[in-house]
Formats: C-alpha cells, sequence, structure tokens
C-alpha cells in the first residue's frame, strides 16, 4: 500500500522534528499533496491515524493542501495543464506526461510533490507553537 509507506515516513519525520523540538505532543500537521503522486487522501489519512496512535502524533491534525499538475514539453515548448485520461479503471481524471498541444512527451513541472509544510506542536508546558518543518 502506497499511502501506508508515505503516511510512516510522514510520522518518522516529524517524530524526528518533535525530538528536536522537546514537544510532549503534535497538533496537527499539513502537506502538501501534487496530483502528479497519485496519493489518495482518504487513504493517506486513515494510515496516518492508524500508525499514530501511542506517539506524541496520537490525535494529531492532518491537512492536506493539494497541488496541481502542470508540464513542460521540451519538444513544442507548451507549459500548463497536463493532459488527463479518464480511463474507465481511474475513479477520477488521472494527469499523464503527455503533451496537451503536441501529444509527445512532456516533463513534469509542479504537482509532484509530498511535503510537510508546517508542524503545529506543544511543549510540556502545553503552550502551543508553529513551526515549519524542513
Amino acid at each position: 500500500m502506497h499511502e501506508f509507506s508515505i503516511a510512516a515516513a510522514i510520522v518518522e519525520s516529524v517524530q524526528g522534528f518533535a525530538e528536536k523540538q522537546r514537544a510532549s505532543r503534535i497538533i496537527e500537521v499539513r502537506l502538501t499533496i501534487g496530483e502528479f503522486t497519485h496519493i489518495e487522501q482518504e487513504q493517506l489519512r486513515f494510515c496516518f491515524e492508524a500508525i499514530t496512535k501511542d506517539t506524541v502524533l496520537e490525535g494529531a491534525a492532518l491537512e492536506i493542501e493539494s497541488s496541481d499538475a502542470a508540464v513542460r514539453c521540451p519538444h513544442c515548448g507548451y507549459a500548463g495543464p497536463p493532459k488527463y485520461w479518464d480511463g474507465a479503471l481511474a475513479a477520477t481524471s488521472v494527469p499523464t506526461l503527455q503533451c496537451p498541444a503536441c501529444g509527445k512527451a512532456a516533463e513534469p513541472a509542479e504537482g509532484h510533490e509530498c511535503a510537510i509544510k508546517t508542524v503545529k506542536f506543544a511543549r510540556e508546558d502545553d503552550s502551543p507553537v508553529k513551526e515549519t518543518a524542513a
């Protein structure tokens, strides 16, 4: 399961951050997830909740912002939204790396990130602090 390994990496990264900051608990984790990652947000939330039990992240809110996909074509110079595939097996339209202008292979320009943007946490005195995670 792709989402489980992503959730595990997020939890591991935030736990390391929490240790460095001497956080007693994590209140919120804010992510940016690009369209090209094909990560199912609800599955990611489920996995996140399941693996944060008995950790500093238990009960933390997981906020997810989506990032639209964009491509750049080295063949014709097109830059913008990708061509989408509306296949029968896909629940939603899937962004492709096919240039919508000339049909040749394009390169992802935006929408391929999965990044922790911010972590909101509390220390022993329970005063909330908001930090940007790098």
